[in-house]
């Protein structure tokens, strides 16, 4: 508990000053509470996989959601299976005017947003030096640019108000890397480092941020990888839509799902070479240079699609 705390005991044997641990207690006494029942959810990427079941359990929990997708069509299929706690939106997250027009919709039909979820993404999958320019704007337009505009967007009326949570989620591979998913692994780790500095600006304002980052989550966009051991790994859509949802309560700076997994980045810097380069072997850390499957392919075709502005 926090009134348990003892400030001296903190700082023994450590450059800790009594100011340094009354600003981590003031980040905690400082962020306002969000109770979901009849709060307003805006998700991107709400169409499918983690989008569409973290929009469910929000909705679960009575609140108010906002499905928005590039894919119209989909996004209103799947506010229709989900029910009347929520609504579907088109928005192109790579353009801020269709961003703003989406955040603008949102509050004049359901009201001042909440809870922003960057979830929209891209996950092409092969070698680098292959990779046409157009996938590798995409990428960058999704995965990067799209969280930038949402934060920009919302964040001024949260701060506003005193209150609101924005979760990004990114993916292990913004802390651990892959081959096969060069760009991918760019826009995920620029990610968590623009996420963690935004944090860090907002402190005092009761808005927070949260960095999720997901294992190989069974969706679309892993489709078509070998992974062994796929048990340790692997995770569902739901899984991640959990975490996403508690993090409104607890608000912490990363969350790892699963949870084990976020301990790798920090023992990776004492495992030699050679080790990481036979683990990465053994779990199949290549296999994105060469992803296969009808599910893949199809995925590829869309992504090409977008790509090329269709």
């Amino acid at each position: 508990m926090l009134h348990d705390i003892n400030l001296a005991e903190l700082r023994k044997g450590s450059r800790v000053t009594d100011e340094d641990v009354s600003n981590t207690l003031s980040e905690h006494m400082s962020r306002a509470s969000i109770s979901l029942p009849d709060a307003v959810v805006a998700i991107t990427g709400g169409a499918r996989g983690i989008g569409r079941d973290t929009a469910a359990r929000f909705a679960a929990a009575g609140a108010r959601v906002a499905l928005g997708d590039i894919d119209g069509d989909a996004a209103a299929s799947a506010a229709a299976s989900i029910g009347a706690p929520a609504q579907p939106f088109r928005v192109d997250v790579r353009t801020r005017d269709s961003f703003a027009d989406f955040i603008a919709s949102v509050e004049a039909t359901i009201g001042p947003i909440d809870v922003l979820v960057n979830n929209a993404g891209v996950m092409p999958a092969g070698p680098f030096l292959q990779e046409p320019e157009t996938t590798t704007d995409l990428v960058l337009a999704v995965n990067l640019h799209g969280p930038i505009h949402g934060m920009r967007l919302v964040l001024p009326g949260m701060i506003e108000r005193g209150r609101g949570h924005v979760v990004n989620v990114a993916s292990m591979v913004g802390r651990v890397e892959l081959a096969g998913l060069a760009t991918y692994s760019a826009s995920k780790h620029a990610l968590v480092g623009l996420t963690s500095a935004v944090r860090a600006e907002l402190h005092g304002t009761g808005v927070t941020l949260t960095t999720v980052l997901p294992g190989v989550v069974d969706t679309e966009l892993s489709s078509g990888f070998a992974v062994p051991l796929a048990r340790l790994l692997r995770v569902g859509p739901q899984d991640v839509a959990e975490a996403i949802v508690a993090s409104i309560h607890d608000r912490p700076h990363e969350l790892a799902v699963p949870g084990w997994m976020g301990l790798v980045p920090y023992l990776r810097p004492w495992v030699p070479a050679p080790l990481e380069t036979l683990l990465r072997r053994l779990l199949g850390g290549d296999s994105a240079m060469r992803p296969a499957g009808d599910a893949r392919s199809a995925y590829a075709e869309r992504l090409a699609r977008q790509a090329a502005g269709d």
